[in-house]
């Protein structure tokens, strides 16, 4: 566990997303969990060891279930964005693990079995202010990544979590985003209130800003070729041919490229589908 300002803490150590952890004397806030019910039990273990209050509270960045999967475990009340909870009330009531295709870490893991999900109590559309503290913390809904995704912002502190807007040396996931309004969510972090902020990427931890130009760079190409495609009256199949490309624009270890590779097959193909392949109902009479 890292401490990155006074009483705010961050847990890279398990598989799936970046942790988070506040400290404030009324209790702890958290941020995601892990997804394997034995991290979840380390996690609360060490969160022990912080001391502090003794209410607690999870904030889900989005509803990608490498950060939702092990929320039950952590046993407090989840907050969450109202597009996040909507997520929750399409899916079965309780996920059973089976072979995944979304190149998410969850599916490299065996044996975890049956999970009753834990959607948001607390949700809000905009914004929610987390009065804990002389210092309160701000949910900012920020989509893109998802329709759902928020980022937590504490000002005094200079720290923002910002889920899985940036995500460093490996692909997005591209299957339930919106490039546009993601490429738009992170030019705020251009605005010279945030020069000095501390970013936490959902899945790596501290950042910097040539990082989040990177991320810009990398979804303009994908729009652009996906616009290509599209005006060249292409089949959803045919972004395949973008993989390679621009998966050779990482660097990750060996072991994560079929991962990775699959996670922008079915990203790729997922987004093209939604946002470019009319519908029957697109084309009904009125």
């Amino acid at each position: 566990m890292q401490e990155i300002a006074s009483r705010v803490y961050i847990e890279n150590s398990y598989p799936g997303v970046t942790l988070g952890a506040i400290n404030w004397p009324h209790g702890l806030i958290l941020i995601d969990a892990p997804f394997r019910a034995e991290d979840a039990r380390s996690w609360r273990s060490a969160l022990l060891n912080l001391g502090g209050g003794v209410e607690r509270l999870l904030i889900n960045l989005d509803s990608h279930l490498d950060r939702t999967l092990g929320a039950r475990a952590m046993d407090c009340t989840v907050v969450g964005h109202e597009k996040t909870a909507s997520i929750f009330s399409e899916r079965p009531l309780t996920f059973k693990a089976q072979p995944g295709e979304g190149g998410a870490e969850w599916e490299l893991v065996n044996g975890l079995g049956s999970v009753r999900w834990a959607p948001p109590e607390i949700t809000f559309s905009h914004h929610l202010r987390i009065e804990w503290d002389s210092s309160p913390i701000l949910l900012q809904h920020r989509p893109g990544p998802t329709a759902g995704s928020i980022w937590v912002e504490l000002r005094e502190q200079q720290v923002i979590f910002l889920g899985d807007a940036v995500m460093p040396n490996q692909p997005p996931f591209l299957a339930s985003a919106d490039l546009p309004a993601w490429i738009e969510t992170l030019r705020v972090l251009e605005q010279p209130s945030y020069a000095n902020a501390t970013l936490i990427s959902g899945r790596g931890g501290v950042v910097l800003m040539e990082e989040v130009r990177n991320q810009i760079e990398f979804l303009s190409r994908v729009q652009n070729a996906l616009e290509g495609l599209h005006r060249a009256d292409a089949a959803p199949e045919q972004t395949l041919s973008l993989v390679d490309e621009l998966l050779s624009g990482f660097r990750f270890p060996g072991e994560y490229r079929n991962l990775y590779r699959q996670r922008l097959v079915g990203g790729l193909i997922q987004y093209y589908r939604a946002k470019f392949c009319p519908t029957p109902e697109t084309h009904a009479s009125p």
